[in-house]
């Protein structure tokens, strides 16, 4: 099967996803098919392992855990069936607390904290659904990276709404009211890009 067999118009859900076996790389967003673009950037991987190496290393001892895409992160709405699971995404970072959260097919619920990296490919209504996915599901901080404005844009969880709290840039540091104690330093982050 390949990706241009599927009706893009139709709704699928996570029972489908698991049995595509297509070159592309998707996403689901409320049933919808969203494809990834084929590889990250050297700026975006660069980005990403700083990030994961910093909340790897901040998070060792502890409960909470860090992965890096590729990971699936399944958001039920109705059910944890797969048949009824309509959200599946492969957010670029995720931060989890809740071990009874992770399997082996990745996380079911909502990680406590996501992290997406922009890529010339992201575009506004993905943002938009993904937004909107992540407050639903409940994630409790959603961090929006941009590699060509050196910038981290952050939203916090706040009377079941993701409410933009800080744009932070290069020479900022990022905290995390989840983390106490962790500080991310964004000149390091976005160091020769």
């Amino acid at each position: 099967m390949e990706l241009a067999d599927l009706d893009l118009n139709k709704v699928y859900t996570y029972a489908d996803y698991i049995k595509w076996n297509f070159e592309e790389r998707v996403e689901l967003i409320k049933g919808k098919i969203f494809k990834m673009s084929p590889s990250p950037t050297s700026s975006h991987q660069r980005i990403s392992l700083r990030i994961t190496t910093a909340l790897f290393t901040f998070l060792q001892g502890q409960k909470c855990e860090v992965f890096s895409a590729p990971f699936d992160v399944r958001l039920p709405r109705k059910s944890k069936d797969d048949k009824d699971i309509i959200t599946v995404l492969q957010p670029d970072i995720v931060v989890n607390c809740d071990p009874s959260k992770i399997e082996e097919r990745g996380c079911l619920g909502a990680p406590d904290i996501v992290v997406e990296i922009l890529s010339p490919s992201n575009n506004k209504k993905e943002l938009k659904y993904k937004h909107e996915v992540y407050e639903e599901a409940g994630v409790k901080e959603y961090w929006i990276v941009d590699p060509r404005e050196k910038a981290v844009q952050i939203y916090l969880l706040t009377n079941e709404k993701l409410l933009a709290s800080g744009y932070l840039y290069s020479e900022d540091k990022v905290t995390s009211p989840l983390l106490p104690g962790f500080i991310l330093d964004l000149s390091v982050i976005f160091n020769n890009l």
